[in-house]
This record gives C-alpha cells, structure tokens and sequence, in this order.
C-alpha cells in the first residue's frame, strides 16, 4: 500500500485543510535515497527561481544572498555502516556508538550526506553550516553520566575527520561536491577548548593525599591564584601579562617568567593520553587555564572549565599561532567558504583580533575572497552580541536577538511592536553587520532547541494545524527579514522535539531512540523512526517557494530594511525592503494572529503599481497607501512596478 502523506496548508481563518497524496510506488518520499552523486536536480521538483535569474558563482556571491542549512553530520544520513564505531574496538563507552541512546553515536557521516545533496538544493539551500567533524574523544562523564563526542565538540585531533563520520577525503569529495552546485560550505570551528583529557589532582587523583584535597574542582581566581613571577603566591603578582586584552604583555618572553608551579590546580594527564591531542602542542598542560569549573560568570567564564573541557589558555601566543595555523590548514586544503565560530564569548577579545584577519586573509590568498565567519554568542541582547563586532573584531554574529523576537511575536507572546525594539537596535553593530542584513538570523538550533518546540511550550493546548501555521510563518520572517537564513535540519520536515540540546538532535534518518519516535511531527504521518528527507513535506514545500523568491529578487536578501506597520495589541507587521540597483520597494506584511485582517499600510510616494510575489496586492489608493487583506497566520509580498522616491535621479 503506498503510504499516505498529510499535507497541512493555511487557509482563511484558522482553518487549515488536510490534503493527502499518494505516492506512485511503494517507496515513498521519506523513504527514497538518491544513489548518485553526480545529478543536479532535486529529488523531487520544488519551486524555483526564474530561469532568466543568475545567481551568482558560490565564490564571489555575497553572504546575504545565501541560505545556509545547517545540520550535526551524525544526525543526517549513514552512508556508510562500517565506519559506525569509528573503528573502535569493544563496547558502546569505548567507541561511543549506541543508535538507541540521544546521547551517543547514531552513523550519521560524510558520505550519507554527500548523497543527500539534492534533498539540500531542492530546498533552496545555498550553504552549508557543517557541524564539527574533527576526531572527537569517544566518550566522556562519570559512571552512569556518560555521553558521546557524536555533537563533534569534545576534540582531540584537530587536523583529522572522526573516524565515526568518515576520512578527510571524504571530507574533500563532500566540500567538491557541494561546490560544484554552487553551494558553498562553512565549517564549525572551536578554539577555546579541547575534550576532556586534563585531571587536577587535588580532585580527580585518587592516590593524592595533600590537605588541600576537595570534592570538585570549583574555579579559583584570578586573585586567589594569581600568576606571579615566583610561581607561588608569593612572588610578585603579573596578572595582566597574560589575561585580558592586554596585546603588549602577551610575549613569549613574559610568559617565559612562569615556572609553571603556579597554577590554581596541579594539571596532570591521565595515563595512556598523554599523547592523545593533535597537533602534539595541545598536550602540555602549560596551554591552559587549569583553574576548574566555570560558572559562566565574570573572568570564569573566559578561563574557566565547562563541563571539565580543558580550557586553553588562548592569551599565549603559541595557543594564538598554533590555531591559527590549524584553521589556515583547513581552509588550505579543503576550501572552506567559511566559518562558524564556537563558544566566541569564552575566548578574550586579543586572540580573535588576530586569528579573524589571519584567516581572511589566508582565504582571499586561496581565492576565496568573501570568506563568511559567524561568531556564536548566546545573549538574546543586541546589544551583548554588537560588542562583539565593535570590540572583538567579528563582522557578524549568530542573531540569538532576532530569533527571540520572532519567538515572542509569533508565539503569541509579544505584539509586533517588539520587532520595533529589535530593529532599532540593529545600529549598534555598525557597519561590520551592514546594519545587520550580514547577520546568521535562525529560529531554533542544536543547543536550545527547535522553535516549533518552544512555540508548543509557550502555548501547550495550540492545535497541531496552527502550531504548523505558526512554524510556517517564522520561517517566511526569517526569509525577507534582514540577515542569512539559517534552516536548522529537521525543521523543514515538521521535527518539534521535547527540549533542547540531546532532546533537539534528532535523525534525519531512521532513528531508534524512543523519546524522539514518540514525538508528533508537523505537516506529516510520518516519525522520526522513518526517513525524512519528503520533499513533499508542506514545510519543505514553504522554503523551497520563498527561497526561490528571495533568491530572484535582490532586494530581499541585500535591500536596505524599512519598518511600515507595528501594532501594540496586534499581530500585523509590514516592512519595506529597497533594490539596490533599481529602488523598486518590495512590501512585506505578515499577519501573525488566528483572525484575518485588513490593514492600510503607507508606502514610499513613488512607489506604484504593486505586483504580487506572495499572495493577493490590491491597487494603491489615492493617498498612496496600500490596503491588504491578510489572512491568519499568511504573508504578503508585493513589488512596485516603479523606483521609490530616495532612487529617483
């Protein structure tokens, strides 16, 4: 029997109409694989932009016309059974591979996903955010506590692939791969730490005896445990010689003075891994804090421990020049586009003053002269995350402001004013975010959760229909507003997820852990024990239609961003973008509330003429407003046939 797909579309009201389709076979969409990885087209025709339109070669197109899809290599597709355990002998706590457990390998890999390409560009998808793929520590935590690297955060080998995901050539086949559809790669980069590999004896070592035993591994400070020139509290403190910004300290010279008997703990490393860390700097302990467990406040949260990963002492210049030289050979040999920064807030402001510009400039040495780095700073703030454009040096950081406000408003929560706050405050970045159009703009990720799953919290007797509604609408937002689209795996399929973190890292193929099969999925029959790549699914369906959009109308991706219409007890917001090149203004308006509305909508003077891209655009009246009637949960596009104002020569 050929299995039935749910299809959920938005209607008038809240009304939402089931459609089914049958599949011509007994393979369904869910469950096809493609088996080249030569073909071009998607896998199952989606909405495209305009054969006339040009979309610029991966190598000269600038970020914001991209759409970046983003997914963890283990959780994709499993290519290749034989590398499951990383060719790791014995049980699941020595090569971490348990496809039943949310905290452990599943056989996601490098070659699964290079088969999956169409399903990518089908979708609209024009970069790929790669999570970390570097050899990991299989298995980490304390008796009953442990989870695998599978996440690819907990490193020991920075120079090769893990062997659970597969080899550095297939690394190069995958990157050339997606290169020659003209999609470009960005890689998942960390620098502030390695996996746990680093003890301190007053609390791990069992054999210790000393009276300053303790239980855990607290974080001692800065002036409890200075560094001094004697190597013990007594000798004279130079604190600011090595932590800060303080550039002119930070000399080989300096740190020279430090016998190295000074730290706040005694560092050791266990036995049978005292050569575990490539390259073979990373395994002496002088390269790190070694001051215990952060608390993710003041100074601990720049040089403390998280989650006992051993925190590199990155003031050092051999810590600055031997990352840089580790990511220069990343970029080097496998021509990455870009990169996702890391735990960006847990690294002082001097290391990323000099490995940004390291790494541009080897890029552009290499021919890749828009090389795209996002920093991640968990902080709803605009204003925590410009600093780090303004001080650190980053052009663009992940847009954790952007993705609360859409929360707030679409879940209900705030009315549209809220996006008034947050586009204000898009002029602290400055010009490094191009006022923010440069901006990574995402909904839900891998560390705290997916947005259909936060929406469902916030609002935990919604239906199902408007749940999807609500879920199709963020991603329309994400779409014209200002900054990149970053379309976090699974979401396009209906995934919900019951939380954040392990809970939000579901397979894209068959999964056998319970607490994600168990979950109702949006717009399909289907769980997450099938295979979801559907490229019928509504969601996917949504994506494709606005990605192809976006994608042919410059003025949605690169177009300066211009507030129309909030309301402080509404759900209508409407915004204008401008062409760059023509001035014609595009007119974006979303009803994010279960009733229809009819709003006016006042627009540029010379603007006429408004087409639709999306949905219905009546004729301007004589005042040169707009009136749109927008239905529950929709959005709106028109384009003037004719140049605004500030474009008229």
């Amino acid at each position: 029997m050929p299995r039935l797909h749910r299809i959920l579309l938005t209607a008038s009201a809240s009304v939402l109409v089931i459609a089914c389709q049958a599949q011509p076979d007994s393979t369904t969409a869910n469950e096809a694989k493609p088996q080249t990885q030569t073909s071009t087209a998607p896998t199952q025709a989606a909405p495209q932009a305009s054969e006339t339109t040009q979309f610029s070669n991966y190598l000269t197109r600038p970020p914001e016309d991209d759409v970046v899809y983003f997914m963890l290599p283990d959780r994709f597709e499993n290519g290749d059974s034989e590398n499951d355990t990383g060719g790791f002998p014995g049980g699941k706590l020595d090569h971490g591979f348990d496809p039943t457990h949310k905290g452990f390998y599943h056989g996601g890999d490098l070659k699964g996903l290079t088969e999956r390409l169409d399903y990518i560009e089908g979708l609209g998808a024009s970069a790929i955010w790669l999570g970390p793929i570097y050899k990991n520590k299989p298995v980490q935590g304390g008796p009953g506590q442990e989870s695998s690297g599978y996440h690819g955060y907990w490193i020991t080998d920075f120079t090769s692939v893990d062997p659970h995901l597969g080899t550095n050539e297939e690394l190069k086949t995958f990157v050339d791969a997606a290169h020659a559809r003209n999609i470009k790669v960005y890689l998942d980069i960390i620098t502030n730490h390695t996996a746990d590999v680093i003890s301190y004896r007053e609390c791990y070592d069992p054999e210790y005896k000393g009276a300053d035993k303790v239980e855990s591994c607290d974080y001692r400070s800065v002036a409890d445990y200075p560094y001094t020139t004697r190597g013990d509290v007594t000798g004279d403190a130079i604190n600011e010689g090595f932590l800060g910004d303080e550039v002119q300290h930070q000399t080989e010279e300096n740190f020279a003075k430090l016998e190295r008997s000074d730290y706040a703990y005694q560092p050791y490393i266990p036995a049978g891994e005292e050569n575990v860390k490539t390259p073979a700097w990373l395994n002496d302990v002088k390269y790190y804090h070694n001051r215990g467990e952060t608390t993710f406040e003041g100074e601990s949260s720049l040089y403390g421990d998280f989650s006992g990963l051993d925190d590199l002492f990155t003031e050092h210049p051999m810590v600055v020049d031997g990352m840089i030289d580790i990511f220069k050979g990343w970029i080097t040999d496998y021509k990455m586009d870009g990169f996702r920064i890391d735990t960006t807030r847990h690294v002082n402001p001097n290391f990323w003053k000099q490995f940004l510009p390291a790494m541009k400039e080897h890029a552009a040495a290499q021919g890749i002269p828009n090389f795209y780095m996002f920093g991640e700073v968990y902080d709803p703030d605009p204003a925590a995350l410009a600093r780090f454009t303004r001080v650190d040096g980053f052009d663009q950081v992940l847009d954790f402001g952007f993705q609360t406000a859409v929360f707030d408003v679409v879940s209900g929560k705030s009315s549209t004013d809220r996006f008034d706050r947050f586009l204000d405050a898009d002029a602290l970045y400055g010009e490094a975010t191009k006022q923010g159009r440069t901006q990574p703009t995402f909904l839900g990720n891998h560390d705290m959760g997916r947005f259909a799953g936060m929406v469902k919290i916030e609002n935990p007797e919604m239906s199902e229909a408007e749940l999807l509604a609500r879920t199709q609408l963020a991603h329309g937002l994400m779409m014209f507003m200002r900054g990149v689209p970053v379309i976090y795996s699974g979401d396009e399929q209906g995934f919900v997820s019951d939380g954040n973190d392990q809970s939000a890292r579901e397979n894209m193929f068959p999964s056998q852990v319970d607490v994600y099969n168990d979950n109702d999925l949006l717009g399909t029959e289907a769980t997450t024990a099938d295979s979801n790549f559907d490229t019928a699914h509504p969601l996917y369906r949504y994506i494709a239609k606005t990605a192809a959009i976006r994608r042919a109308h410059p003025a949605l991706s690169r177009g300066d961003m211009q507030s129309r219409l909030t309301e402080k007890d509404g759900g209508v917001f409407a915004f204008s973008r401008f062409d760059p090149d023509t001035g014609h203004e595009y007119l974006i308006a979303a009803n994010t509330s279960p009733n229809a509305r009819t709003v006016n909508i006042s627009i540029d003077a010379s603007s006429s003429d408004m087409t639709p891209l999306l949905g219905d655009c009546p004729a301007l009246n004589t005042t040169g407003n707009i009136s749109l009637n927008i239905a529950p949960f929709d959005l709106v596009i028109c384009r003037s046939a004719t140049p605004a104002s500030r474009f008229e020569k």
